[in-house]
């Protein structure tokens, strides 16, 4: 006896939904970022205003001073959907578990000097509380947003910046030898140590912005830029010289997910800059506002840690922003 096998092969109607299939100009196949992303924003029927804003629509283009043709222009180049993004940050967390678990077994700081170790309790851990305003204000963006193109990825951020917080309390528990007291002395710091109460204000005076994209510039560009390169960049260099080698193995998710977000910042700023001249100087005035901000704001802290390198690492971490900025600048007589 002997059995046929055989396989049919069924052509689909369509292969991609009618509204994909409009913008693409095609019935092609479309990837699973382009379908939960495009058009997912509501637009229509919203039956009530929010009490707390009445001028305003439940979603509304007019929350920001920056205007868009279309707001599912700001495509992410990660795309990341939700699966696509869950895997990429389980994997980056693997590795970093791995790491966790290489420093503790090695006992690596215990070569940490004394001195950098009241150091890293100075400028690493009170960074959760930094981390904290970042995520408060993505979520806010996340509210406040137009178009899923952006929001989805601002709520990525969101869940990121807690994340980054946890890393940074278990750094804390490492050094404290798992009793909790530099997370209570870092919390402290934040908010009653002269050299992070600049910081802190410039945090919080960012929360209570009404326009959710000069939040975006605030938070996602400048202020991480910043903060970024001076503690993963001139910080961490210094630390390097003082038996912290170990420290550096467990924030380098840190310093590899800000390489990534940084792909899509750099993204939507430079497709809102290329939408007209008036949304170039928009954004253009957020960068010099926030960075006129920011540079002053962690002065103290960069001169506590580095004395008198302090001045160089300012200046290379504003390089860095203007290096940033001048892939979507359009106006060469802006500068920060």
């Amino acid at each position: 006896m002997t059995v046929d096998i055989k396989t049919t092969s069924v052509q689909p109607r369509r292969n991609t939904f009618a509204h994909i299939a409009r913008r693409s100009g095609s019935d092609k196949a479309a990837s699973r970022y382009d379908e939960a992303t495009f058009d997912m924003q509501p637009s229509a029927n919203f039956h009530y205003r929010p009490t707390w804003a009445p001028e305003f629509e439940l979603f509304d283009k007019r929350r920001t001073a920056l205007e868009m043709e279309d707001w599912d222009a700001f495509k992410d180049p990660r795309q990341y959907y939700y699966g696509a993004y869950t895997i990429a940050r389980a994997r980056m967390m693997e590795s970093t578990e791995k790491n966790f678990a290489f420093v503790e077994k090695r006992r690596s700081f215990d070569s940490i000097e004394p001195n950098w170790r009241d150091l890293l309790q100075l400028y690493l851990i009170p960074l959760r509380h930094f981390e904290w305003g970042a995520n408060m204000n993505n979520c806010n963006i996340t509210d406040l947003g137009y178009g899923a193109a952006i929001t989805q990825a601002t709520m990525y951020a969101t869940m990121d910046r807690l994340g980054n917080a946890q890393i940074l309390s278990r750094i804390g528990l490492l050094l404290d030898n798992q009793t909790g007291e530099s997370l209570a002395t870092a919390k402290m710091a934040w908010m009653e140590l002269p050299v992070w109460q600049p910081i802190r204000r410039m945090v919080e005076d960012s929360l209570v912005l009404n326009d959710w994209f000069e939040q975006f510039v605030a938070q996602n560009f400048v202020f991480d830029t910043l903060v970024y390169s001076l503690v993963l960049g001139a910080f961490d260099d210094e630390g390097q010289k003082r038996g912290a080698h170990g420290v550096s193995l467990l924030t380098e998710f840190l310093s590899d997910w800000h390489d990534e977000t940084a792909r899509w910042v750099d993204a939507v700023l430079t497709r809102a800059a290329k939408e007209s001249p008036q949304n170039a100087n928009l954004i253009s005035s957020w960068v010099a506002k926030w960075s006129g901000i920011a540079l002053p704001a962690l002065e103290p802290l960069a001169r506590e840690v580095l004395r008198n390198d302090a001045e160089t690492a300012l200046g290379s971490a504003e390089e860095r922003l203007e290096a940033r900025f001048a892939k979507f600048r359009t106006d060469d007589r802006v500068h920060i």
